[in-house]
């Protein structure tokens, strides 16, 4: 009975960065010995223990199973031997082991790829399972500023799984764990990026994929492209926040010019609607979480309004506050401002410049949400009271553009 560090372990050390779990692989034992020495079964598919101290996962040295065989044959026989479980493993960067003296164990050679920065896979079955298209995209996100690329025949068989339909079998639970995984890389565009390169993005992401190639108008996107301009907004929201439903909501901010009317390009006139029906039926066949979905939707309509928000009529940011639900709940709101944020410098030449709408979007808010109910109560009748609420605070709101509006010529001289 022999044990092994594994894994991404084994590769985050030899890159310099941060351990995130350590996972063991165990050779030459039964499940019956591993209960005996206290470990606690978790596995349900595959034989996975607990460390009775450390509650860290040891697993069973395994093979991988030819298609004809039963699930229980032959994998996790105790003869089963370190080598035959690296070969089953995805890529050669994690297909190296450690033992208990820290000696390294790369069949494969794992090691070499690391030096070079390449992505390569173990063996042919890496065919056999899609999901491992999306796993490698998202190393490609994680270690983007390594300079990692993907090798050329490992491009190519990415390239023949998407051309043989294997993305088809993928299931909506599992795309969208990997979706939200790759949005907190610290390059999520990436991912996007990579699938595309392979064919994979219009078959999983047909939303996202549809925005390349379509214009828009110079002076405002000088980088033109609404799939570029989405790439590079998701990398402004990385900048500004780690939360996943603000980058979410960023990648699907633009779903609606993908659809536009060739006939009004480059203009897209009624996108955001549009966009926010195509958030829905992304959200819908992902099953992403309610949080999600709201957000997304949320921002593909209001987006817009923020942009402009200096040029709106009082009642027209009350609409916009809410939309938002922003009374409800505030906190939707800063996250709408760094997505707007995000569109807005997430073009060429936009980066540096200034977004005092989210500051001031925020003082708005605080003027208008200070209207004391109770006391337009005690002199407005029931019936009245919601339309009388909302007169008192289009009048906050309108004073404070008036200050904002003073405050901002008084700082430009």
């Amino acid at each position: 009975m022999q044990t092994y560090l594994v894994g991404g372990a084994v590769r985050d050390r030899l890159l310099g960065r941060e351990i995130r779990e350590r996972d063991y692989v165990v050779v030459g034992a039964t499940p019956e010995m591993m209960l005996t020495q206290g470990f606690r079964r978790v596995g349900r598919d595959f034989p996975v223990f607990l460390h009775p101290e450390t509650h860290e996962e040891y697993a069973l040295a395994r093979s991988q199973r030819p298609q004809e065989q039963l699930p229980d044959q032959r994998m996790f026989d105790a003869c089963v031997t370190l080598e035959e479980d690296l070969a089953r493993r995805d890529l050669t960067i994690n297909a190296i082991a450690e033992d208990g003296e820290g000696r390294l164990i790369d069949p494969f050679g794992g090691v070499e790829d690391l030096r070079s920065r390449l992505l390569r896979h173990v063996s042919e079955s890496f065919s056999e399972d899609p999901v491992r298209i999306l796993r490698l995209s998202r190393f490609m996100a994680r270690y983007a500023e390594l300079g990692f690329e993907i090798a050329a025949e490992t491009k190519v068989l990415l390239e023949e799984m998407v051309e043989a339909g294997r993305l088809d079998r993928l299931v909506p639970e599992r795309v969208w764990q990997e979706l939200k995984g790759a949005l907190g890389e610290e390059s999520p565009e990436r991912f996007f990026l990579t699938l595309r390169e392979v064919g994979a993005l219009q078959r999983v992401f047909p939303e996202i994929d549809a925005l390349w190639g379509i214009p828009q108008p110079t002076h405002w996107h000088p980088e033109v492209d609404c799939g570029v301009h989405t790439m590079m907004a998701l990398g402004v929201a990385c900048s500004l926040s780690d939360s996943l439903e603000v980058r979410f909501a960023t990648l699907t901010h633009d779903l609606g010019k993908a659809t536009t009317p060739e006939r009004i390009l480059p203009s897209h006139h009624g996108h955001e609607g549009r966009g926010a029906h195509l958030a829905e039926q992304l959200c819908d066949r992902l099953r992403a979480p309610v949080r999600f979905r709201e957000l997304a939707c949320r921002c593909a309509v209001y987006h817009g309004y923020l942009h402009r928000l200096y040029d709106l009529r009082p009642k027209t940011v009350l609409k916009l506050l809410e939309g938002l639900d922003a009374f409800r709940r505030p906190e939707l709101l800063p996250q709408f401002s760094m997505v707007c944020q995000a569109d807005y410098q997430g073009r060429d030449g936009f980066l540096q410049r200034p977004y005092p709408q989210a500051r001031d979007l925020q003082r708005i808010y605080q003027a208008a949400r200070e209207v004391a109910s109770e006391r337009v109560k005690a002199t407005v009748p029931g019936r009245l009271l919601g339309e009388a609420i909302r007169r008192e605070r289009i009048g906050r709101i309108e004073s404070a553009m008036v200050r904002i509006k003073r405050v901002t010529e008084k700082e430009n001289g």
